[in-house]
This record gives C-alpha cells, sequence and structure tokens, in this order.
C-alpha cells in the first residue's frame, strides 16, 4: 500500500539537535551514496491512550533531518513500516539546508516542519518496529530501529 506525501518545503530555519526518546535505537548504517538525509527522531509511542484522536494520531511521529549545506528534493523518497509493510512516498517534498521535518501519522496541514500522512490509524508500532528511509532510486538512506526483539508489538 502506498500513500503520497504532498507538500513543498520552502526555506526552512534550522532546528536545533532534538533529542531521541529513550525507546529509539541508534541509526542504521552509515547513510551510504552520500546522503544527508537521516531519521533523526522517532516518538513511535504517542503520549496518552491510543484514541485514534488527531492529537493521539499526530504524537506519533518520525523526524528526518538534513545534514548538509544544500536543498535535497525529496521526490520520490520513500519511508517504509517495517512490521506492517506500510510505504509512504514523497512527492514534490524538499528539505532546507541544515533543517529538520517532522512527518505525524494523523491530519494536519503540512508546513515546512510538519507534515502529516492522513492515517486513521497508528503507523508505528511502539513495541517494536523499523523505519526505513529510501531514495528516489530505492537505495537506502537511513533506517531506526527501535525495541526488543522478543516484545509482541501492537498498539492496543
Amino acid at each position: 500500500m502506498s500513500r503520497t506525501i504532498t507538500t513543498t518545503l520552502a526555506a526552512a530555519a534550522a532546528l536545533g539537535a532534538a533529542a531521541l526518546p529513550a525507546s529509539a535505537a541508534g541509526h542504521g548504517p552509515a547513510a551510504p551514496h552520500g546522503h544527508s538525509v537521516v531519521i533523526s527522531g522517532v516518538q513511535a509511542d504517542s503520549p496518552g491512550p491510543d484514541s485514534r484522536t488527531s492529537r493521539s494520531l499526530n504524537g506519533e511521529w518520525i523526524r528526518l533531518t538534513n545534514s548538509s549545506n544544500r536543498t535535497v528534493d525529496l521526490r520520490g523518497y520513500t519511508l517504509r513500516e517495517d512490521r506492517q509493510h506500510r510505504t509512504f512516498k514523497f512527492s514534490g517534498a524538499r528539505l532546507a539546508p541544515r533543517s529538520s521535518v517532522t512527518i505525524h501519522t494523523g491530519a494536519g496541514r503540512n508546513t515546512f516542519r510538519d507534515l502529516y500522512l492522513n492515517q486513521r490509524n497508528h503507523v508505528w508500532d511502539h513495541r517494536r518496529d523499523t523505519a526505513t528511509l529510501r531514495d528516489n532510486h530505492g537505495r537506502t538512506v537511513d533506517t531506526k530501529s527501535w525495541g526488543d526483539r522478543g516484545g509482541r508489538g501492537g498498539h492496543r
């Protein structure tokens, strides 16, 4: 199943380094092919009850950061969720130099700092999952895994 993230990210103010939640493990392999975009944060377990309201869904997010001095065109990049095999494709998105964008699960208005997947259910398994960012050629740019290997997973 493929979804499209549609927005153009205008020039963005650089965001300070964000602390990773304790549930997020380290980056996967160093960004291959000279990529400067990494998965810099994950909040897979939204605060409070998983009520599937916009507030609950948007409390679940993935943050991408561009560490380079140049704008990165994310058109054709994909963000894949491993447990349920969901893939979200970027369309027309650009990430300014030294900036970050947070990709929320629920609905909202896309801006240069926040994108919304417009999902009605949680995407990321808060107990155990992997997010994989691939470029427009299908090459793995970065991965981030969290949780224990023995966990059953699930949001409910």
